[in-house]
């Protein structure tokens, strides 16, 4: 099971790294969007204080070091009444010859008494957002607060951002916070009740484990999608075909719902200016161009860590372009029932009965920067590091190599400033001390080691050694 324990920041993080398995290869380092890895002992280190739980170094790590701490699946049976939380895009992970009926049925056989789409959220969800944005007390432009990582992002990088940030949960809060009202207007006891989100990022299982701008989510737990997904998988291929499945009632999205959680969901569906950016390096580039005001008069921005949003999550198996067209699929056949039917969407949501009493506990206190770029609480200590910090950058040779075991030089400059490297970690200073005569070969062998580890350097020992001829 995934463990509860926050970090000393006060944050849950959900991607681990396998010491055993980690070569230090720099991969990780080197995408992070946040700097919030470093090589050290020749392995990857990330830095919590930094750390928005993107997936990047996931996605990037060629040996599969980097894992997503979730919560084990048997969990689910301490529970009586045991509902599977699941996104829309687990359903576009599938061939559109397999159903949403037969997905529900396979989480029942599994183990799951209730199943219920995140999404359902949205109806409600969107009517206050429309309300929320015209209030003239907002700060524009107003940020969607859908995407955990970039919730945190702004927390860590443009913490004077963290004011424009929609104060209102997302769908899949608003969901979890419906069923068990139900159930308890239906006779549960609440400790009863374990509502299990399927994810399909790590940042969504930092932001239940410790949410942000409330003390605690009402979700019980998080399984990652790919695992959920190879169970379905595997239990549809083995059943025989023209077999038949137990058909669950299956309350119908409204066509905004479906895509809600994809590249434009939200924006195409808000009043005035907005915009929708995905792939978190995107995001750092627009919201620097905010931060600066080389961009204004913008209404609402729809930012989302991954590529195809939650379509691209990394911890999703289909291909994120096939699961996008899946899912404008079930929209647009989704809305051409509904038409046909003559229903409104507040017809079609079951949740719609239950809007008075969520209206008040979708609200969520304000978000407080995390400010990384705070070199010290005291000001004058700051302003020291600060200094020092500079004067060391202007020493370095700006050429980003990451043989320090760094991302860059400018973050070495900063771990210098905070007492957390030396100055001879870098190679090109390094050797000049050695030219200089003023360290030996053996202390400059002793820092390689300890960045790279000495199993690097036994690897050109007898045998191995590349300048050798005949080899």
């Amino acid at each position: 099971m995934a463990s509860d324990q926050k970090t000393s920041t006060g944050f849950h993080h959900a991607l681990k790294v396998k010491q055993e398995v980690c070569i230090g290869c720099t991969h990780c380092m080197t995408v992070c969007p946040t700097e919030a890895i470093r090589v050290k002992d020749g392995m990857a280190v990330i830095t919590d204080e930094r750390c928005v739980d993107c997936g990047m170094c996931l996605r990037s790590c060629p040996v599969k070091a980097i894992h997503v701490d979730h919560d084990d699946f048997n969990h689910i049976f301490d529970y009586k009444y045991r509902i599977a939380l699941v996104p829309a895009v687990l359903i576009g992970q599938f061939p559109e010859d397999i159903s949403v009926e037969q997905i529900y049925s396979v989480l029942a056989d599994i183990g799951f008494t209730h199943v219920y789409e995140a999404e359902h959220g949205v109806d409600l969800l969107h009517q206050t957002m429309l309300e929320y944005v015209k209030k003239p007390i907002v700060a524009k432009p107003v940020i969607s607060s859908f995407c955990p990582a970039i919730v945190r992002l702004i927390q860590v990088r443009f913490p004077a951002l963290t004011e424009n940030v929609m104060l209102l949960k997302p769908p899949l809060d608003v969901a979890s916070l419906y069923i068990k009202k139900r159930l308890v207007d239906e006779g549960a006891l609440d400790h009863e009740i374990g509502i299990f989100y399927i994810t399909p990022c790590a940042a969504k299982i930092a932001a239940i484990k410790s949410p942000v701008g409330e003390d605690v989510s009402a979700i019980t737990g998080v399984i990652n999608l790919d695992f959920i997904f190879n169970k379905i998988y595997r239990t549809i291929k083995a059943t025989p075909r023209g077999s038949s499945f137990p058909l669950p009632d299956v309350s119908p999205l409204t066509g905004i719902a479906v895509k809600w959680s994809l590249t434009h969901g939200e924006a195409d569906h808000i009043p005035g200016r907005s915009l929708a950016i995905d792939e978190i390096h995107n995001v750092m580039d627009f919201l620097e161009k905010i931060e600066n005001e080389e961009i204004s008069d913008i209404d609402f921005l729809e930012l989302r860590a991954c590529d195809e949003s939650c379509a691209g999550g990394v911890l999703t198996t289909a291909n994120r372009f096939l699961t996008v067209e899946r899912l404008n699929h079930r929209a647009s056949e989704t809305i051409r029932r509904q038409t046909e039917s003559g229903l409104s969407a507040n017809n079609q949501n079951e949740m719609a009965p239950y809007f008075g009493h969520l209206l008040p506990l979708i609200r969520v206190d304000e978000v407080q920067p995390r400010g990384i770029m705070q070199l010290d609480k005291d000001m004058a200590e700051a302003m020291r590091k600060m200094n020092k910090r500079n004067k060391v950058y202007n020493a370095l040779p700006k050429v980003d190599c990451g043989a320090c075991g760094a991302p860059s030089c400018q973050a070495l400059a900063e771990d210098i400033a905070q007492e957390k490297a030396s100055f001879d970690q870098c190679f090109f200073i390094r050797n000049r001390m050695l030219t200089a005569g003023k360290i030996q070969l053996s202390d400059s062998k002793q820092i390689l080691d300890s960045i790279w580890g000495n199993n690097k350097l036994k690897k050109l020992g007898e045998g191995n050694d590349p300048t050798k001829e005949n080899q």
